[in-house]
């Protein structure tokens, strides 16, 4: 596989192309959680939390009374509203994981005390669907991994059409390195190859296009900074750069385009720090400072080219305060924007191509596995009619060959 091609795998996925209009890398305070008004949200940590179709959602947790929850709430980041959805329909919990596919989110394990010494602690494996367009809560397969009994301060991911549960712990002493991958479409599990830094729990991951970034965390006796890529395409690990400051456990991630943020934690003490990692050169950047207080086990997501982190610990107890990131970053291929639309979508035969761009001159249509499949001059309806069934990657390009834009399509 070419070097381009790797890029381009890298920096597309179900990522749109285009230039951010902030470029200050600041925080701003939005609504805390659970509220309305600023200043009256409900105080949580160890929480989950993910994105679907340009909304947060974060559940689950403690609250300040030593309560664990398994209540929902959705944000809308258009008018900083929070709105209380669907409870989980499963057990109270905290240090579950979460993550997103399409338009749906998906949540599981976790335990179901405050402390796992606490009478009637039990590590949970049950896995459930969340739909958010019917706001309906569906339960799936059980997590697999521990030998069935369930784990808890693990890390969640989602490649592509596929979610990912990696380490974690599962009791006293007990620690995993293993890598489970679900299939929605099957709902069934699969075990990958393990985690190569060992047994660890409290990991952090985010994914840029087609790869996962996982680490830091602790074994019990030390904190880690350690950063690992997994290829989802091989099923293969390789070391990346470790994150150049204080090892840490308990963080807050996210993504925006083709970079990976890593914010927070606790390393003994209380993190505020934010650090930008870039895939393409594999360097690590240190950012503006949180916006708040400094915090672990707070949760981090993104809406379209935004950051938002918020709830956890601090020094002052558990918080409720919600915060929005703006990137300066300036993505890796000098992008220029041109925003494509593809349809229908599946398709069958012709696939058209809506623009008002002047720019487009190439068209490449890349296979999931990174395979170039065609190339072609720029034209607004293409013959797909001949692609076998699956999905796809259409790359939109100037003359010069600099990517413009990309959609998604699936070929039936």
């Amino acid at each position: 596989m070419t070097s381009r091609l790797l890029i381009i795998l890298m920096f597309l996925s179900m990522f749109k192309f285009g230039c951010f209009g902030q470029t200050e890398n600041y925080w701003e305070k939005t609504t805390d959680f659970g509220s309305t008004f600023i200043g009256e949200g409900l105080k949580r940590e160890r929480a989950v939390g993910f994105s679907i179709n340009g909304f947060g959602y974060i559940g689950t947790g403690i609250d300040t009374a030593e309560v664990v929850h398994r209540d929902f709430w959705k944000f809308n980041p258009t008018n900083s509203v929070w709105t209380q959805i669907a409870d989980l329909p499963g057990a109270v919990r905290r240090n579950a994981i979460a993550f997103s596919i399409g338009t749906s989110g998906y949540v599981g394990t976790g335990i179901n005390t405050v402390n796992s010494s606490d009478a009637g602690a039990t590590v949970l494996n049950d896995f459930w669907e969340y739909n958010s367009i019917f706001n309906t809560w569906v339960q799936k397969a059980n997590f697999p991994g521990g030998n069935g009994s369930g784990t808890y301060f693990s890390t969640g991911f989602s490649i592509d059409s596929k979610g990912y549960i990696c380490g974690g712990k599962m009791g006293p002493n007990n620690y995993s390195n293993q890598l489970w991958e679900y299939k929605p479409s099957i709902n069934q599990w699969a075990q990958l190859a393990n985690f190569p830094g060992g047994n660890r729990y409290q990991l952090s991951s985010f994914t840029i296009g087609f790869k996962a970034y996982v680490g830091l965390g602790t074994d019990q006796d030390l904190y880690r900074n350690d950063i690992w890529e997994f290829n989802a395409s091989t099923n293969q690990w390789s070391a990346k750069a470790s994150l150049p400051s204080s090892a840490r456990a308990g963080s807050a991630t996210f993504s925006i385009g083709s970079r990976g943020y890593v914010c927070m934690g606790v390393n003994g003490g209380l993190l505020d720090d934010l650090w930008e990692y870039n895939p393409f050169n594999d360097e690590w950047l240190v950012k503006s400072d949180y916006g708040g207080s400094q915090r672990k086990y707070a949760v981090g997501f993104s809406i379209d080219d935004v950051g938002y982190v918020g709830t956890g610990k601090g020094y002052s107890g558990k918080k409720s305060s919600f915060y929005k990131y703006y990137p300066s970053t300036v993505l890796g291929l000098q992008e220029l924007s041109a925003n494509i639309k593809v349809y229908p979508n599946p398709v069958v035969g012709n696939l058209r191509i809506e623009t008002s761009s002047d720019i487009i001159e190439q068209i490449e249509i890349h296979s999931f596995t990174g395979e170039l499949i065609f190339t072609s001059k720029f034209e607004h309806k293409i013959d797909v009619s001949t692609l076998a069934p699956g999905s796809y990657l259409l790359i939109a390009m100037t003359k010069n060959n600099q990517i413009v834009s990309s959609e998604k399509f699936i070929k039936h």
